[in-house]
């Protein structure tokens, strides 16, 4: 019973299906039909122009999407505990070419203009110092929390006043609308750029870079080419993007992940490290409960010395998620 990771997930039988029906001869790279439909399509969800590039990984995304708003002497603002920090192996200094990631506190892994304002106010020392050239925001965070419009809207005006750029890190972006039950352009907020993850949502290895300013995306089209991420057959990420976009599939799919950690969390409560407002789950357990879980046939990781993370995805069985939840309540 798998709750590594919502990586481990399926892919969407539509996207395969999807992927089959774009097995056709068509332009290369990022001319094709499938391709050049991606704008239009994500102009219409998030209710704006939209200016979109496909990648095949979140840490790329990521990382392009930031080179377009970072000199190689300025600085990205994060979190801590953000995927760009701890789980990307250096790449974001990779491909800004040598910038720095500038580290700020905050509960859950979520950032707020405090925060953010005390890294900004040690910046004093004029041109000794990395100047702050963006803010990086995990939507939902590390620790499965959701940023609200109102928070958004904060730190968008901190952004704006600052001379910031603002990038959203959604690899489970599509999480936080399901639970914030806003619209995505409402859950996006003020960003620049984001990285909108579907690999974890059904996709088998697409994920969208959403820019909200075209002349972003026309630099950051050079800089995948030149990171060598510009694949020959693109059609096939786009297939996989457009799949998941149509009927909102998506959002259906965040929408049972969610509800399956909500399951989990039930036989969870009194252990439960953060809210549960996403598909991850973390529990207070120790080192003999976590043995005690795996010998019941659950896979999970640690985090930490007394707790365990578990990741629901779209295709969590529901009564595989609450017999999950009733271990951890038996425990």
């Amino acid at each position: 019973m798998q709750f590594l990771s919502d990586n481990s997930a399926r892919v969407h039988p539509k996207v395969w299906a999807a992927m089959q029906a774009a097995d056709a001869p068509d332009t290369p790279y990022d001319g094709d039909a499938l391709s050049m439909r991606l704008d239009e399509e994500m102009s219409a969800l998030f209710g704006r122009d939209c200016h979109v590039l496909w990648t095949a990984t979140g840490t790329v995304a990521n990382c392009l999407a930031l080179a377009t708003m970072v000199e190689p002497h300025g600085g990205v603002i994060c979190h801590r505990e953000s995927h760009i920090e701890m789980d990307e192996c250096g790449a974001p200094g990779f491909y800004l070419h040598g910038a720095k990631l500038l580290l700020a506190d905050g509960k859950g892994a979520k950032l707020d203009t405090q925060s953010i304002g005390e890294v900004l106010g040690g910046i004093t020392r004029g041109i000794h110092q990395v100047h702050a050239h963006a803010i990086s925001i995990t939507q939902v965070t590390e620790y499965g929390l959701a940023y609200t419009p109102a928070e958004l809207k904060a730190i968008g005006s901190l952004a704006s006043r600052q001379g910031l750029g603002l990038h959203m890190d959604g690899a489970r972006f599509a999480n936080a609308v399901a639970h914030l039950d806003c619209s995505p352009a409402e859950v996006a907020g003020p960003a620049d750029a984001l990285s909108f993850g579907f690999t974890k949502n059904g996709a088998m290895n697409a994920d969208a870079i959403v820019f909200f300013d075209a002349g972003k995306a026309d630099l950051a089209r050079w800089r995948r080419k030149r990171a060598g991420h510009l694949q020959s057959k693109g059609r096939f990420l786009a297939a996989q993007i457009l799949a998941m976009l149509e009927g909102d599939l998506w959002l259906a799919n965040a929408c049972a992940a969610n509800a399956a950690a909500a399951r989990i969390a039930e036989g969870a409560k009194g252990r439960l490290v953060h809210p549960v407002e996403a598909n991850e789950v973390f529990c207070h357990c120790s080192a003999t409960e976590r043995e005690a879980l795996r010998a019941q046939g659950f896979a999970f990781y640690d985090w930490g010395p007394d707790s365990a993370r578990f990741v629901t995805s779209w295709d969590t069985q529901p009564d595989k998620a609450e017999a999950l939840g009733k271990a951890i309540a038996g425990l």
